[in-house]
């Protein structure tokens, strides 16, 4: 079987071993991982078999790179249509059905014209069937209550989150990366 150079991303991890996002999980290409390399910005953790060449130069293809220096982690989290989905698991918070993000709309629990503001505390995860049944209602009027009170998510809330949705293609290399930090449930 042969494996063409777009199949080996490599996993990048902050200068502390943890990789920078985990959903999506923070993967560069090979072009970009050689760059990276070539101007000493990366220590190379971890490598595939397959080696790239040219006429003075000749490395195996990184799968794991940790950064140089460390990247501190946004206190907040920005406030995006993923962000909300991903605090809220992907899952409708009026139905509780679990959905594709292309499936997904957000809605704000008070409407926007009955004078509530997109923020964090207002907007929740939706699906299509559900946000058009809410309406322009508040959740009195229409019974659709969300499951979980919208709250402004940490950034470490989000990490734990994109934790559960593993990516569809896990090197072998990046296995030891990617949950050795996981907190272990006694027995």
């Amino acid at each position: 079987m042969s494996v063409t150079l777009d199949s080996c991303p490599a996993l990048v991890l902050n200068a502390d071993f943890r990789p920078l996002s985990y959903f999506p999980l923070s993967l560069w290409s090979w072009q970009e991982t050689v760059k990276a390399v070539c101007l000493e910005r990366v220590n190379i953790v971890s490598q595939y078999d397959r080696v790239v060449r040219s006429p003075s130069f000749e490395m195996k293809l990184p799968s794991v790179i940790s950064l140089k220096e460390y990247i501190r982690m946004a206190r907040r989290p920005a406030f995006t249509r993923f962000n909300v989905f991903l605090r809220d698991r992907f899952i409708c918070q009026y139905c509780g059905d679990g959905f594709p993000s292309h499936d997904l709309t957000f809605d704000h629990v008070v409407p926007r014209s009955r004078g509530g503001h997109t923020t964090w505390e207002n907007v929740v995860t939706a699906c299509s069937g559900c946000n058009l049944r809410k309406g322009n209602r508040i959740p009195a009027e229409s019974g659709l209550h969300p499951r979980h009170r919208p709250i402004q998510p940490t950034t470490q809330l989000l990490r734990e989150n994109g934790r559960t949705f593993p990516p569809n293609f896990l090197h072998h290399s990046w296995r030891d990366f990617l949950y050795w930090d996981t907190e272990l449930e006694p027995s």
